[in-house]
């Protein structure tokens, strides 16, 4: 065994996976978790927990998978986080724990990652369930959105004793885990609902198809159902344009509904009806991890597919690991590239996308070198579909029916983070509706921070 190099992970191959929505990645088994486990030096003062955003005991879960005792490393993990099997699989390890790995500085980090995934599935398939609180306190508090930062503060929060419901927009929980990341990344029934379930098993209540907002308030839920606190984790689902011509044609679609056709409403199987265009030559415009699971799932439903991104590839902001897959599944790059037109024909059709090469100046206020544009270097790219994954911000909808609710320009809630307190009494908010579309782990994060706010702000009521 060498130290210095991660065990290898077992992938469906890129030819054969191209063709289905099947989960790429098929993680460790036993022998390979505890193999790679004991490659962890295990630091006294380890680096690892300050990348990770909810500080899971790294070494302490791990200490335990390389000997293996994965129920004792199950509950090591489960003491910070309600949804490991998530994490394992979607978060930015490269750039938060594993980044910090002392292992990585003279060979290949720890997979902390894929051994945070081999425990979550190990307790799936073994029956393991998170520890309840012995006893609730009766006080209730609202969670709205049931995404990783109200199911994180509502997990915390039954542990702590409380009443907790959830309130839900969409007729299945689960948020962007569930609408906005393909199959093939985060399968939903034996890893969305099953963590979702373990949260049940907290004592969390979930409501679907409840729009706060519309179905009832926040002003209601506190001031007539007796609500003590309410955690707004409703994400950011508004999704954002570029403004240039041609991009109200049929055929333009922003990466949010086409993911949520595919995820949420399974337009990729044939057993549903729900409609999806498929396209023959599909251009995704943008370079985040939406724009990469927008591009492969197009890509497997048959059409030629064409990442169209402004800056360079050292610029991406999407996970190593998911260009990476993109590529080798056969997503082409256009790189340095910015869309300035869609064509259409005389029915409103796309039929191509006039986009203009750029270069890179000093860096911007995101520290990544701006694009400039090259004068004369126009040129047009053949394609019948347009995906514009260019981010998202929050709909507004709760904000402009909350009294005392302060949003920024962004439209964003304003939060404080260290605990989500807003600037209405009782009303805490954290994830992307308040930062704007981030990571799973980020809103995670923000989750644990709400949850710690709200007890010690009723612990201060009381």
């Amino acid at each position: 065994m060498d130290v210095l190099k991660k065990v290898p992970v077992r992938e469906q191959d890129a030819k054969v996976r191209a063709a289905n929505f099947e989960e790429v990645c098929y993680g460790y088994n036993a022998s390979e978790a505890r193999e790679e486990a004991a490659r962890c030096l295990k630091c006294k003062n380890a680096k690892c927990m300050g990348g990770c955003p909810v500080s899971i005991d790294i070494p302490g879960f791990i200490r335990e998978v390389e000997a293996g005792d994965f129920e004792a490393a199950a509950n090591v993990i489960a003491k910070a986080s309600a949804l490991p099997a998530v994490c394992g699989r979607v978060c930015p390890q490269e750039s938060q724990c594993e980044g910090k790995c002392i292992r990585g500085i003279k060979g290949e980090p720890v997979s902390i990652g894929k051994l945070e995934r081999f425990v979550a599935d190990w307790s799936r398939e073994n029956g393991f369930v998170p520890k309840a609180a012995a006893e609730k306190n009766g006080r209730k508090v609202a969670v709205v959105g049931s995404g990783p930062a109200g199911l994180t503060c509502a997990g915390d929060l039954a542990k702590l004793g409380y009443d907790v419901t959830v309130f839900e927009a969409l007729h299945e929980p689960g948020g962007v885990l569930t609408y906005g990341i393909p199959e093939f990344r985060l399968p939903k029934d034996t890893v969305v609902r099953m963590e979702i379930d373990n949260v049940r098993k907290l004592g969390v209540k979930i409501e679907t198809d409840v729009i706060i907002g519309k179905s009832v308030t926040i002003d209601e839920l506190m001031e007539e159902e007796g609500y003590e606190a309410v955690f707004i984790g409703s994400g950011a689902g508004l999704p954002k344009f570029m403004g240039i011509p041609g991009e109200n044609a049929n055929g333009v679609f922003s990466a949010n509904e086409y993911l949520t056709r595919s995820n949420l409403m399974k337009a990729f199987r044939e057993d549903y009806d729900t409609p999806i265009v498929a396209g023959k030559k599909v251009a995704v415009v943008g370079g985040g991890n939406v724009a990469m699971d927008a591009a492969r799932t197009a890509l497997r439903l048959g059409a030629e597919v064409s990442v169209v991104y402004r800056r360079s590839e050292a610029e991406l902001p999407a996970r190593v690991e998911e260009v990476h897959h993109a590529k080798e599944e056969g997503v082409m790059f256009h790189l340095l590239t910015n869309p300035v037109e869609i064509l259409t024909d005389d029915k409103g059709w796309v039929t191509g996308m006039t986009v203009r090469k750029m270069e890179l100046g000093e860096p911007d206020e995101s520290g990544r070198r701006r694009p400039v544009e090259v004068p004369g270097s126009d040129y047009t790219i053949e394609v019948d579909t347009v995906i514009m994954s260019l981010g998202t911000s929050p709909n507004p909808l709760i904000s402009s029916t909350t009294k005392g609710l302060e949003i920024n320009r962004r439209k964003c809630i304003v939060a404080e983070a260290e605990n989500g307190q807003t600037s209405r009494p009782g009303v805490f908010a954290g994830g992307d509706a308040v930062t704007g579309a981030a990571t799973v782990i980020l809103a995670m994060e923000a989750g644990k921070n709400g949850a710690k706010g709200i007890h010690e702000y009723l612990c201060g009521k009381a």
